[in-house]
């Protein structure tokens, strides 16, 4: 993703903490911007008393919801990819501790 891509630099968007689990889940902040800091898609928000918070893009309602979250509508909590991902890490993790390396 650019470091361009839209709304970067946008002050009259808003943006909701959507992740269930997150501590400012459901509030809404002004986004100030948005680009790839480390390698990962942020935003950047601010609230009123000037406050700037920065969040993993995926946490907020800044994208809309992809194919699988539409039709998995809150029924499922991963999805294919995120479970091979965490096969992976668990076959690691495993093959890590049948070493003594863990």
């Amino acid at each position: 993703m650019s470091s361009t891509a839209g709304r970067v630099g946008a002050t009259a968007d808003t943006v909701c903490i959507t992740h269930p689990f997150h501590p400012l889940a459901g509030r809404r902040f002004e986004l100030v911007s948005r680009g790839v800091n480390w390698g990962h898609d942020r935003v950047v928000c601010q609230e009123p008393d000037g406050t700037l918070h920065t969040f993993a893009a995926a946490l907020t309602d800044i994208d809309p919801p992809d194919a699988f979250q539409r039709v998995a509508a809150g029924r499922a909590a991963f999805g294919f990819t995120d479970l091979q991902e965490l096969r992976a890490a668990l076959d690691q993790l495993v093959a890590r501790w049948e070493s003594g390396d863990a």
